[in-house]
C-alpha cells in the first residue's frame, strides 16, 4: 500500500520547511532509512528519511517550495500500484520578483551636471570658483577648467593660486617659464562604479536575527570577564596529542567545553531557563558550541558533556561540525542545548562578549590564548593567557553567583588533571 511522506517536525518552534532538492526522483527505488531530500529550516538544512521501502511514485512539491510542518511531500508505494490523485501537490510559494539596481532600467549614468551655471562672457565658471577668483582678483581668463565641458571649478582656481601664476586656456607656450601649469588629469579622483546588489537573507539568517534581536530585547544581560593561565593546560594537550592519530587531536576548545559542564554541576542556576515565575534546572548539562556554516551561525550540541571524556566530546564536536558545514545535520545535533559557547579564538580575538542563546541562561565567548608579559611573585616572565566572559540572564542569577562560576572554571583550566578523573 502507498505511504505518503509529509514534512517532518525538526523542532519544537519549527512550523514549516523548505524543498533545497529531491535526492530521489520519481521512478527511483527507495529503502526505508534513505535520504528522500533536503529541507532548510530556521535552523539548519537536513537530510529527510523515507519511512517506507518502494519505488518514488509522485513528488508533490518542488524546489524552492515552503512545505507546512505535516503536508505531505511524496508517495512512496509499488511500481504498479495505482496512485489516488487525494494528495495535490503543494503549492509554490509566490514566485520571487527579481529586484534589479534603478540603473539596470533606467537611462545610463552620466556624471552629475551643475544645479546651476552663471555665465559670464566666455568664461564658463561655477559660482563658488568665481567667487573665490573675485576675492583673490585672478582673471578667470587665464585658468584652464577641469570640470565637465571644460568648466572652471573651485579645485582649479586654487591650483592656479597655489602655482603662482596661470597660463592662459588657449595660448600657446613660447618660453619654458610658462610650462608651470596645473596638472589636473592627475588629480581628479574617477570613481569605479559599483552596482548595488539585493541579497536574500536565509531562513537560518532570519531566524537568528530574530532570536537575537528578542534576546537582547527581553533578557537582561549581565556580564563577568575572567583571565585564565592557559600554561598546564597547553602541556597537558601537547602531552596528550602525542598520543593520538592526527585526525583525533584534542583542541583547547574540548577542553573549555568539558571543563564548562563540570562548573555547571556546581553552579546550576547557570544550566537553567526561565519558565514565567519558575527556574527550570536542567537535569543535563548539554553543552552547545557554536559552529560558523555557510550564511550564519550553528550551534551543535553535545548532550551529558559532564558526562563524557574529553576525546568523545572532540570527536562528536568534530562530527557534528563537519555535518553542519555539509547541510547535513541530524535534529539532534542542534536540539537540547542547556547552555552555549562561542570561541573566537582561532581568529586572533583578545575579548568580546556573546548574546545568550534562549531560553538558556548564559553563554560563554572565548578569546584567543596568548602568550603575554606575566609578573610572578615579583619577576616578568611570559605566560599564556585567555580572556573569556559569561552573559547572564539577571533573572535568574546574579553577578556573584556568575563570578563564582567563572572562578570555578579556573579551577578546571589552570589544573587540567581534573578534566581527566
Amino acid at each position: 500500500m502507498a505511504e505518503t511522506i509529509s514534512m517532518p517536525k525538526l523542532g519544537f518552534d519549527m512550523r514549516e520547511g523548505v524543498l533545497v532538492r529531491w535526492v530521489k526522483n520519481e521512478g527511483e527505488t527507495i529503502s526505508k532509512g534513505d535520504v528522500l531530500a533536503e529541507i532548510e529550516t530556521d535552523k539548519a538544512t537536513v537530510e529527510v528519511e523515507s519511512s517506507a521501502s518502494g519505488v518514488v511514485r509522485k513528488l508533490l512539491a518542488s524546489k524552492g517550495d515552503s512545505v507546512p510542518v505535516g503536508s505531505a511531500i511524496a508517495i512512496i508505494g509499488s511500481a504498479d500500484e495505482k496512485i489516488e490523485d487525494s494528495a495535490a501537490p503543494v503549492s509554490s510559494a509566490p514566485a520571487k520578483v527579481e529586484q534589479k539596481p534603478a540603473a539596470a532600467t533606467s537611462m545610463p549614468v552620466t556624471e552629475a551636471q551643475p544645479v546651476a551655471e552663471v555665465e559670464s562672457g566666455p568664461v564658463k565658471a561655477s559660482p563658488l570658483a568665481r567667487k573665490v577668483a573675485s576675492e583673490s582678483k585672478l582673471d578667470l581668463h587665464q585658468v584652464q577648467g577641469t570640470g565637465p565641458g571644460g568648466r572652471i571649478v573651485r579645485r582649479d582656481v586654487e591650483t592656479a593660486l597655489a602655482s603662482g601664476k596661470a597660463a592662459p586656456a588657449a595660448a600657446p607656450v613660447s618660453a619654458p617659464a610658462a610650462k608651470a601649469v596645473p596638472q589636473p588629469a592627475a588629480a581628479v579622483f574617477a570613481p569605479v562604479s559599483h552596482s548595488d546588489e539585493i541579497i536574500q537573507t536565509t531562513k537560518l539568517r532570519q531566524a537568528i536575527g530574530r532570536r537575537l534581536v528578542e534576546s537582547k530585547q527581553n533578557l537582561p544581560h549581565f556580564y563577568v570577564s575572567h583571565e585564565y593561565n592557559m600554561d598546564a593546560l597547553n602541556a597537558l594537550r601537547k602531552q596528550i596529542n602525542g598520543m593520538l592519530p592526527e585526525g583525533e587531536k584534542i583542541s583547547v576548545n574540548d577542553f573549555i567545553v568539558k571543563a564548562c559542564a563540570l562548573a555547571l554541576r556546581e553552579f546550576p542556576n547557570l544550566n537553567s531557563s526561565l519558565n514565567g515565575t519558575e527556574i527550570m534546572r536542567h537535569g543535563g548539562v548539554n553543552v552547545g558550541v557554536a559552529v560558523t556554516v555557510p550564511g550564519g551561525l550553528m550551534t551543535v550540541v553535545v548532550k551529558d558533556t559532564d558526562q563524557k571524556p574529553l576525546r568523545q566530546i572532540s570527536m562528536e564536536v568534530k562530527s557534528m561540525a563537519v555535518r553542519a558545514r555539509d547541510g547535513k545535520v541530524k535534529p539532534e545535533d542542534v536540539d537540547g542545548s542547556t547552555f552555549s559557547t562561542s570561541n573566537l579564538g582561532m581568529y586572533d580575538v583578545e575579548n568580546f562578549i556573546a548574546i545568550i542563546n534562549p531560553p538558556e541562561a548564559a553563554i560563554l565567548a572565548i578569546g584567543s590564548a596568548r602568550e603575554v608579559p606575566v609578573a610572578e611573585n615579583g619577576q616578568i616572565k611570559v605566560g599564556s593567557r585567555m580572556k573569556a566572559t559569561v552573559s547572564v540572564d539577571h533573572r535568574i542569577s546574579d553577578g556573584a553567583e556568575a563570578a563564582q562560576f567563572m572562578q570555578s572554571l579556573a579551577k578546571y583550566l589552570e589544573e587540567p588533571m581534573r578534566l581527566m578523573l
